[in-house]
């Protein structure tokens, strides 16, 4: 039995005790998956679950109050953003009903235009995919062209080590073995430039920033929103000035709010529509959490947030010793 028949299985035995289930379903075109709302079992059938569903749908879940019962779909870097909204009280779990699946990587919609470019096909021209065996095959007028999936995989997916939900009440499929120990190679690569080769990075690329704040919208933890630091004018912190300034600002704030809660989903750098790395930042914060606190966001439900607890005197921060 497959993953996705399963699925459609559990969350048509759980559905009648829910308001809605949140899944993947056919996108605008065969290339891309968007986020499904299940609400009857019509559309149970529309459920669909493969490498193009890259969305972190509890993203959604902070929108729902008032006793709403709730049913997600996640891979597992998804999970532990839903186990991080409820370290923080932001969601209830006895209003959630967790529907896991086993993921071995998701594509990253951008390597795919490019792959499919250098072979001369179009991606507004692709009319069909499917993904078999290790491999994508795209369908189109002219005939079908064959992509190696592990070549447009996103790149967190290399260094993933949740590849099965953290916390689940359903699980569809068998599950997937966990990788080995992240060794953050990817920022040992950055620290590697002088400091002045950094800052002219960041230059870079926030000068292509839109400050349209879909990083900041696609994030499952930054749940301000309509208050944001970035908008508030009482107090009036960040301008609405369009400068490299403004934009590094916004960015550096949106990072170090995430400090110790960012689950690695990688949310923010695939919605921006610019394609600044944003992980970068992301990551080197993730890598002091873990070194100074041994902290993974979102990855023991027990635990509570370093940032969000207090400690007299920090087991690996030598407060006294300046």
């Amino acid at each position: 039995m497959s993953v996705l028949t399963e699925l459609k299985a559990a969350v048509a035995r759980r559905l009648p005790d829910l308001d809605l289930v949140i899944g993947w379903g056919e996108g605008f075109d065969a290339l891309h998956r968007t986020p499904l709302f299940v609400r009857t079992e019509a559309d149970v059938e529309k459920l669909r679950f493969d490498p193009l569903c890259v969305h972190n749908l509890s993203t959604y879940l902070t929108r729902y109050g008032g006793g709403k019962r709730i049913g997600v779909v996640v891979k597992g870097c998804d999970s532990r953003s839903v186990v991080e909204l409820l370290q923080e009280k932001l969601i209830h779990r006895e209003n959630v009903v967790v529907f896991g699946v086993p993921c071995e990587g998701v594509a990253d919609l951008n390597k795919l235009k490019r792959a499919l470019a250098a072979k001369g096909v179009d991606i507004g021209r692709v009319r069909g995919a499917r993904i078999e065996n290790g491999k994508l095959t795209a369908s189109t007028p002219k005939g079908e062209t064959v992509l190696e999936l592990a070549e447009v995989l996103a790149d967190k997916c290399g260094r993933c080590r949740e590849h099965d939900a953290v916390i689940h009440d359903e699980f569809a499929g068998q599950p997937v073995s966990r990788s080995d120990k992240d060794d953050f190679s990817d920022v040992a690569a950055f620290e590697k430039l002088t400091l002045e080769e950094r800052m002219e990075f960041w230059r870079e690329q926030m000068e292509r920033c839109l400050r349209c704040y879909a990083c900041r919208n696609a994030c499952p933890l930054c749940v301000c929103r309509d208050h944001c630091i970035a908008q508030t004018r009482e107090p009036n912190w960040v301008s609405q000035r369009d400068g490299l300034e403004e934009k590094l600002f916004f960015q550096m704030i949106h990072a170090m709010h995430l400090a110790g809660r960012c689950t690695e989903c990688g949310e923010c750098e695939r919605a921006c529509p610019v394609d600044i790395p944003l992980m970068v930042l992301k990551r080197r914060l993730a890598k002091d959490i873990h070194e100074l606190f041994d902290y993974r966001a979102g990855t023991d439900p027990q635990a509570k947030p370093p940032l969000l607890s207090f400690k007299v005197e920090e087991d690996k921060i030598n407060e006294r010793g300046w």
